[in-house]
């Protein structure tokens, strides 16, 4: 499925609807070696921001969103559209809002481990040599018309 919006990956290097929650990895502001781990749960609302050192962001509370959440969630508005968005975390806003708008938040248990490996896992692919030979791994993947 093709952006909505062209977006910048130094941001928002990777973010992903799975799991029941949106969930990336925000680069950090002051610190080029530094990345943020960020979610946000379906339904409840739960937030979880920390970085990729498991070290609690300094910006979160239960009650309100820091920057790298409300960065992730601008950038997923960007990749996928405010509609689908708000209909896979359940949220409801009015025509012209935003996501962030739209939260109603609590704390969520930190998913870094598991967001972290799935980005690390995607990063594996941009160094397997371009070819038109199938990857094992991909198989699962459908790579062209499904047949009658």
């Amino acid at each position: 499925m093709p952006p909505v919006n062209p977006r910048k990956l130094a941001k928002v290097p990777f973010l992903e609807l799975s799991e029941g929650r949106l969930q990336g990895v925000v680069s950090s502001g002051s610190d080029i070696e530094r990345v943020y781990v960020s979610s946000v749960s379906s339904g409840d609302h739960g937030l979880s921001c920390s970085t990729n050192n498991n070290r609690p962001c300094g910006g979160l509370s239960s009650t309100y969103a820091c920057k790298h959440i409300q960065g992730l969630l601008a950038e997923a508005e960007k990749q996928f559209g405010t509609a689908r968005v708000a209909r896979y975390l359940t949220i409801e806003i009015a025509e012209g809002e935003t996501l962030f708008s739209g939260l109603h938040p609590t704390q969520a248990p930190s998913r870094a481990a598991e967001v972290f490996s799935s980005f690390l896992r995607h990063l594996a692919y941009l160094e397997i040599p371009v070819s038109t030979e199938p990857l094992p791994e991909m198989q699962w993947f459908p790579a062209g018309p499904v047949p009658k």
